[in-house]
């Protein structure tokens, strides 16, 4: 299976992208880093990343607005092909509109037990309201500050002797350790068979009149009363696959897909000439194209007579 591509943001010496380097150096370990950039050309987390081989890329955001040097930045993150943003150290407050473009796949981490103490000055506020923990967590990023769901924290005691450089110094130990953690279990949900079904049943059931029900053992989804327009196979017969089956023209497309990919298409055994296999589980998802074969395929089966009442529906 491929591995997930990160790319990292940071400003500053990049401690926390050190680390998510050094753990994606495992060969068990989900994810690659497959750029740092950041907002100041300085940033000594540049030079580490540029000696272990990583690309970097950086433009500095004096001058421009914080929509044009997220929209520059944005551009060089979709040039790495990148699936999953990890913000280490990025002092910049985020555009709503770069925010949405990267919606459930940015990440952060925050010297905090969350919700506590968003925003600056973590340590010293968690001493002087005479906590017994601070702490870190891994959250992802909304356009609110330090605000979206939480994936991960690691509780850090407070010493009576503790002030705020000694407590962060023991936090970003924690850090360190958390989001490499947080951030690997997070990529991988996206490649266990229940989450890439759920995603192929979310766009199946939302084509129209359609209904999901089982068939051999496999989740199936047709029209009420009608067709089947997509199966999912997992592990048929033991060949270790998982795999959307849909409908196609016939013979001829489908050996020109699996000439085109041969690792993503296959012929399904035992359905024919008329469907094509498109593998789930190499990870690297392309979740519109899913949806666009899915709407194909129901198209292919659906009644002469519901597709003209789609049809007229649509006009208005």
């Amino acid at each position: 299976m491929a591995k997930a591509r990160v790319a990292v943001l940071i400003s500053g010496t990049g401690t926390n992208m050190a680390a998510l380097l050094y753990a994606a150096k495992a060969a068990d370990c989900p994810f690659e880093i497959v750029l740092v950039a950041s907002n100041n050309p300085d940033a000594v987390g540049l030079k580490l990343a540029e000696a272990e081989g990583i690309p970097t890329f950086s433009h500095p955001h004096k001058g421009l607005s914080r929509e044009a040097h997220d929209s520059i930045m944005h551009d060089a993150l979709v040039a790495a092909k990148t699936e999953f943003v990890a913000l280490a150290g990025y002092m910049r407050i985020l555009s709503p509109e770069f925010v949405s473009k990267w919606e459930g796949r940015m990440l952060n981490i925050h010297p905090s037990l969350l919700p506590m103490y968003k925003g600056l000055h973590t340590h010293e506020r968690a001493i002087e309201a005479g906590d017994s923990y601070g702490g870190c967590s891994v959250h992802l990023v909304t356009a609110e500050l330090d605000d979206g769901p939480i994936l991960g924290q690691t509780p850090v005691a407070i010493l009576p002797s503790d002030n705020a450089d000694s407590l962060a110094a023991r936090v970003l130990i924690a850090e360190h350790q958390l989001y490499s953690r947080t951030l690997a279990d997070y990529v991988m949900r996206e490649r266990t068979p229940e989450w890439l079904i759920e995603q192929v049943r979310i766009r199946a059931i939302a084509q129209t009149e359609a209904e999901e029900t089982v068939s051999h053992g496999m989740p199936c989804f047709g029209i009420i009363g009608g067709k089947k327009f997509a199966y999912v196979s997992r592990d048929h017969h033991g060949d270790g696959k998982l795999s959307l089956l849909v409908k196609i023209s016939g013979a001829e497309e489908q050996a020109m897909l699996i000439e085109q990919d041969e690792d993503r298409y296959y012929r399904p055994a035992y359905f024919g000439d008329g469907w094509i296999a498109i593998r789930l589980d190499l990870g690297d998802n392309d979740w519109d194209h899913i949806g666009e074969w899915l709407a194909k395929s129901w198209l292919a089966v659906a009644p002469k007579k519901l597709v003209k009442l789609l049809e007229i529906a649509n006009e208005f």
